[in-house]
């Protein structure tokens, strides 16, 4: 990883540690939960040699960004305010832009908010969330998988830091990084448990090194999850926000990569909204959705060089 250069820059009245290497085109890298900017490690490499200045910060709470302390400073309003006066400072109209898990959930509120900054986006895992306008995200959540699936159990402050705290940092992104179980998340009542990998290995998977699982744990060690935990916790806050914006179409092109395995795509019936022509109904320039097989939920580190191509090959044409 030699040649990344990081650098603090003041964003939204916050001061937030981005990750870039190259010279050319902006691509944003935006990383999900609960992971940071070295999420993005082989592409920034990968892609910076081919003729782009990559840049992936670690956002609002997580890493080396600043840690906001009201629950509400982490909702979609915020967090794509920290990303518009990112880019702005890079000195740039538009970007590429990359996403996986939760930061595809952000790269969806930014082509919604100012789709004139969105050159194309590469979404890896969440694709677009359609919203009902009869019933709160995190409701609907809890009416199809009760009160124990994993985002309904991320919601009261404080309760999952405690249950995270008994089992210990290490342990949790152990459990969440090498998870290959399909299908939603439904964790132990009153406890973290075997979270969301009842069969975590005692080994690692080759693409996570000690060292890479090390980098996690320093600093989550420092920030806590509460910062990570807040995006969940304004779903319902968001699902307000975005009330003007019911049924708006996304157009910015965009190329769709998910794993077969992946937790997200096996579940909340988003097989049938991404195949059924949903999908495309709502974001009509989806140009092409790209199923791995047997890659799993962080397929940005498990398949580098297959996404590394994937976004080279899509935003070259750009």
């Amino acid at each position: 990883m030699e040649g990344i250069v990081h650098r603090t820059v003041e964003v939204n009245g916050i001061k937030m540690h981005i990750a870039e290497k190259g010279e050319g085109p902006v691509v944003l890298f935006l990383h999900g939960f609960p992971e940071l900017w070295y999420s993005w490690r082989h592409q920034i490499v990968s892609l910076s040699s081919l003729g782009y200045h990559t840049v992936a910060p670690d956002l609002r709470g997580y890493g080396d960004t600043e840690v906001t302390t009201p629950v509400s400073s982490y909702s979609c309003s915020h967090i794509v305010g920290d990303l518009i006066a990112l880019i702005d400072s890079l000195g740039v109209d538009q970007v590429f832009l990359v996403a996986h898990d939760w930061g595809a959930l952000i790269g969806w509120y930014l082509c919604t908010f100012r789709p004139d900054k969105v050159k194309a986006f590469v979404c890896l895992s969440v694709p677009f969330l359609r919203r009902d306008p009869n019933i709160r995200t995190v409701d609907a959540m809890r009416a199809m998988y009760g009160d124990d699936y994993y985002t309904c159990r991320f919601q009261k402050p404080g309760e999952m830091e405690a249950q995270i705290a008994q089992v210990g940092t290490e342990y949790v992104l152990k459990n969440i990084l090498t998870t290959r179980k399909t299908g939603p998340p439904i964790f132990p009542k009153g406890e973290f448990g075997t979270g969301f990998n009842p069969d975590m290995p005692q080994t690692l998977p080759w693409w996570l090194s000690k060292d890479d699982l090390a980098y996690y744990v320093s600093k989550f060690e420092k920030t806590g999850f509460t910062g990570p935990l807040n995006y969940y916790r304004n779903l319902n806050l968001n699902w307000e926000l975005m009330a003007p914006w019911t049924g708006m179409k996304i157009k910015v092109p965009v190329k769709f990569i998910t794993g077969e395995l992946d937790m997200v795509y096996t579940s909340l019936n988003l097989k049938e909204y991404i195949h059924g022509g949903g999908f495309k109904e709502d974001v009509p320039n989806l140009e092409e959705v790209v199923v791995q097989k047997q890659v799993a939920h962080f397929n940005n580190q498990e398949a580098a060089e297959e996404i590394n191509n994937h976004i080279y090959d899509f935003i070259k044409k750009f």
